[in-house]
């Protein structure tokens, strides 16, 4: 028998991201999560805000990374994890890199605009400085549920 990909603490902050996704649901934001993990400690979590703040850029991983760098008093955010539940699109994918975190753990695939190997590759990038560990899947099945309702709900 193989050992679980996923430890028990990264499924707790996982859920933990998926809670931050419901309540951008509940103010008509598109259910996505980030929680930022250093030393087993929450230090920035997000849901989407872009209909909240009327700003193409309040993506959940922005303002996770975001609320991170406050806490910890810098722009750099090491010796952390991302916790995302949906892969990042392009922009995320690149304050990431430019947060040098380390490791990212992604609930759902984004087929559309993912850009941690779906549709674009920014996260594994050798030409870059910097290249997380990328893991996919944790989750993905709730992530993906909480995404096809909210769209459902949208458009019926």
């Amino acid at each position: 028998m193989t050992e679980p990909r996923f430890s028990t603490v990264d499924e707790r902050f996982m859920r933990l991201a998926l809670a931050q996704a419901a309540r951008a649901a509940e103010h008509g934001d598109v259910p996505i999560g980030a929680v930022v993990v250093r030393g087993g400690e929450v230090v920035g979590a997000a849901g989407n805000e872009r209909e909240r703040q009327a700003d193409p850029t309040a993506h959940a991983e922005i303002l996770a990374l975001r609320a991170a760098s406050r806490r910890l008093g810098g722009w750099r955010v090491p010796d952390s994890v991302l916790y995302v539940t949906l892969e990042p699109c392009a922009m995320c994918a690149g304050a990431i890199v430019l947060a040098r975190i380390p490791r990212v753990v992604i609930g759902a695939p984004d087929p559309k605009a993912g850009a941690a190997g779906s549709v674009l590759n920014v996260l594994s990038e050798p030409r870059l400085n910097h290249r997380p560990t990328v893991e996919s899947g944790l989750l993905g099945e709730q992530s993906a549920t909480l995404l096809r309702t909210f769209f459902a709900q949208r458009r019926g």
